[in-house]
């Protein structure tokens, strides 16, 4: 519902959170761009210190001991490496990955294809495995803790029920909602492990590889200025690195220096700390309309024509890591530092009893 314009009389074309440039959810045109980028090994991986340090114990267990791994289970924001480090054990183990989806999984007949297809160490990579049905995780329980199938053939008094055998394998599953997904799921898993947002030097680390891939011209302070607005995510900082590069090649001379990002991020509306058009409307309503809080969720998307969900999951969770948002029995309070950011003053609220009025 993010900006809604009219063309030539028509309906309004509504531009959906997911399509924002710092949007952490793949776009159309980050899959190809993305695969070519990705690093292979754990070694090229930058980053994510502590989660690689694990799994390269990991890794070189299963290996000294030629078996497969256990069981993965990723978690944490979108954009942050999950489908990447999946790929990236895979090659370690030099196994054959396959990827599927939750929702692409509707029926127990649709997964019981997938694992009867599988060799001895592949990997399954199940993306948004949160969403899985019911009844196909019903099938995934015996699968990866015995490696059996279990099949009912038939039906009524005639049915009967028969073990398939399956080869070792590892399931990988990637998750950004954790909590919505059941406790005998998350408990078949040996290893679970969340992805935090990158350090702004490892993103311009990754930022300065990606050029050298892309054969584009980035120079520090360039690869500096996108870590900066990039919100700790690397999906968000190679999609901002193709904006700058379609604007260096147009209007500068191809090289992305300190200038040439300030202009470029500046026409895609995004300021110093990553925020953009939406962030600052949340927190405009929050402070102008609603005297910075407390506000309910529902009136404040209301207030801005966005639905509650949106703001719930988009917009806040970066807002609450810097610290601009509080979250309250009462609704939202915007913080000293979401009012330094619009540079709007703070009220000083007189105390009334110990409490502020």
């Amino acid at each position: 519902m993010t900006d809604e314009r009219t063309i030539g009389g028509q309906s309004p074309i509504k531009r959906q959170p997911e399509e924002r440039t710092i949007s952490g959810t793949p776009q159309t045109g980050d899959q190809q761009v993305d695969h070519a980028l990705r690093p292979r090994s754990l070694q090229e991986m930058i980053g994510q210190e502590r989660l690689r340090d694990k799994m390269q114990i990991l890794v070189e267990a299963a290996r000294q001991r030629g078996d497969a791994l256990d069981h993965v289970l990723l978690y944490g924001p979108p954009g942050l490496g999950k489908t990447t480090l999946s790929h990236i054990l895979a090659y370690e183990m030099s196994a054959n990955l396959k990827v599927t989806a939750g929702p692409a999984i509707e029926k127990a007949g649709d997964l019981a294809a997938i694992l009867t297809n599988l060799r001895k160490g592949d990997v399954l990579f199940i993306d948004e495995i949160h969403r899985l049905g019911r009844a196909v995780e019903e099938i995934l329980y015996p699968a990866m803790e015995d490696f059996s199938l279990n099949i009912v053939v038939g039906s009524g008094p005639g049915a009967r029920n028969i073990q398939l055998s399956l080869p070792k394998f590892t399931v990988i599953g990637a998750t950004t909602r954790l909590a919505l997904m059941t406790s005998p799921l998350r408990a078949r898993f040996g290893v679970v492990e969340r992805f935090d947002f990158y350090e702004p030097a490892a993103i311009q680390e990754i930022v300065t590889r990606a050029s050298r891939l892309l054969e584009t011209k980035v120079e520090p302070a360039g690869a500096e200025a996108i870590a900066r607005r990039a919100r700790g995510t690397p999906r968000v900082a190679l999609r901002m690195l193709r904006r700058l590069r379609d604007y260096a090649q147009v209007r500068a001379n191809g090289i992305v220096d300190a200038a040439v990002a300030e202009e470029a991020l500046s026409l895609l509306e995004i300021d110093d700390l990553g925020l953009d058009d939406l962030d600052r409307r949340v927190l405009d309503a929050i402070i102008v309309k609603f005297s910075g809080g407390p506000v309910g969720l529902d009136t404040l998307a209301a207030s801005i024509s966005e639905e509650p969900d949106t703001i719930m999951d988009v917009v806040e969770p970066y807002l609450l890591q810097l610290g601009f948002l509080d979250r309250t029995p009462r609704g939202r309070v915007a913080t000293r530092a979401a009012y330094a950011h619009m540079r709007i003053a703070y009220p000083e609220r007189p105390e009334q009893g110990g409490l502020f009025a």
